[in-house]
C-alpha cells in the first residue's frame, strides 16, 4: 500500500507519515516546507519506504507509479502561521484540494481531507457535533483558514457525490505532542516554551475560554481509523471532548515544568471562540475510536520533548 500525504513535513503530517511506515505503507510527503520542517521528518527521509518531494500543492503536479490513499493535510494551521500567509492558505485550502482529490481520482484511491474544529467558528452549539453549521465570520482575521477549510469540505463532498470518491472528512480539534514549532502560538507551546524560559506565561482575556486538546497519538489513531474505515458519509470530530479553560491550562503547565513564571493577560484576538468542544459519538460509533492519554501524561510527553529540543 502506498500513500501520499501533502504537508508530510508538518506537525501532524510527519506523525502520520511516521504512523504509516509503522504500519507497512510506502509513503510520499509533499511538502513546500513554508511551515513544515526537514527536522520533523529526519528520521524518515534515509529509511526505507519513504519519499519527499518539496512541491506546492497549490500548484500542479504529478505523481508517479500506484497510489492507494491521498491525506491531505498540507496548510498553515496556527493563527501566526495563517494570518502570515492568507492567501497561501486560501489556495492550498482551494487548489491544493482540487489538485489532491484530481490525484485521488485519477490514482482511484481513497481521499483523507484534515478539516478542522475551525469550521464551527465561535460555537453556540456545546459541544459541537458534525451537524452544526457553525458560526464564522466570513471577512475575520481567522476567515483565511476558517473559509478555506469549510470550502476545502464543499469540494470534497461534490468529488464524493458527483464522482463518487471515496472521500473522508476529520473535523481536528486541537492537537498537540512533540515536534511542535516553540513559535506555533498556539496555547500548548507557547505556555510551555514561556515556562521553560522563566517568561510570563500570556493568557489572552481572562483565560475563561475553554478549548479541548488531544494528544497526537491519539488523534493519529482516529485519523487512519477513519481513513481504513467504510464510513461512507460526512464529516467525523476527530479530538478529546475534555473541556480545559484556558486558564487552568496554563496553570497545569507551569506546574508541571516546576516554572514560578506569573501568569499575565492581554486582550483578546478578535473573533478568538469561547467554548471549543467536540462531540465524538459519531467517531466512537463508526470507528471505535476515543481518546486514551489524558492531558497531565500528554503534556508531560510534551514538556520532556521541549525539553531536549531547546529552541526548536
Amino acid at each position: 500500500m502506498r500513500a501520499v500525504v501533502s504537508g508530510g513535513a508538518g506537525f501532524l503530517g510527519s506523525h502520520l507519515c511516521r504512523s504509516l511506515l509503522e504500519q507497512g505503507w510506502d509513503v510520499l510527503a509533499l511538502d513546500n516546507l513554508s511551515t513544515g520542517r526537514l527536522d520533523n521528518i529526519a528520521d524518515m527521509v534515509d529509511g526505507p519506504g519513504f519519499e519527499l518531494i518539496e512541491q506546492d500543492v497549490a500548484h500542479p503536479f504529478e505523481v508517479s507509479g500506484p497510489v492507494d490513499a491521498v491525506l491531505h493535510f498540507a496548510s498553515p494551521a496556527s493563527p501566526p502561521a495563517y494570518l502570515a500567509l492568507p492567501i497561501e492558505t486560501l489556495e492550498v485550502g482551494s487548489t491544493g484540494t482540487r489538485l489532491t482529490l484530481e490525484l485521488a481520482r485519477i490514482k482511484k484511491a481513497r481521499y483523507l481531507l484534515a478539516s478542522t474544529s475551525e469550521v464551527y467558528g465561535d460555537p453556540t452549539v456545546h459541544p459541537q457535533t458534525e451537524d452544526y453549521w457553525g458560526n464564522v465570520n466570513p471577512v475575520g482575521p481567522r476567515s483565511v483558514y476558517d473559509e478555506a477549510k469549510r470550502y476545502a469540505e464543499a469540494l470534497a463532498t461534490a468529488y464524493r457525490r458527483r464522482l463518487e470518491l471515496d472521500v473522508k472528512i476529520a473535523r481536528i480539534f486541537n492537537t498537540y505532542g512533540p515536534g511542535l514549532r516553540a513559535d506555533d502560538g498556539r496555547a500548548i507551546p507557547n505556555f510551555i516554551t514561556q515556562a521553560l524560559a522563566g517568561r510570563p506565561l500570556t493568557v489572552y482575556g481572562d483565560g475563561s475560554q475553554t478549548r479541548s486538546f488531544c494528544y497526537v497519538d491519539d488523534a493519529v489513531r482516529g485519523l487512519l481509523a477513519l481513513l481504513l474505515s467504510d464510513w461512507p458519509g460526512g464529516p467525523v470530530n476527530i479530538g478529546n471532548p475534555e473541556e480545559y479553560p484556558v486558564l487552568e491550562l496554563a496553570g497545569r503547565i507551569r506546574s508541571l515544568t516546576g516554572s514560578d513564571s506569573p501568569i499575565v493577560a492581554e486582550a483578546l484576538p478578535e473573533n478568538d471562540p469561547i467554548r471549543r468542544c467536540p462531540d465524538i459519538g459519531l467517531a466512537g460509533r463508526v470507528l471505535g475510536w476515543k481518546p486514551e492519554i489524558d492531558l497531565d501524561e500528554g503534556l508531560r510527553r510534551t514538556i520532556t520533548w521541549f525539553r531536549e529540543h531547546p529552541g526548536v
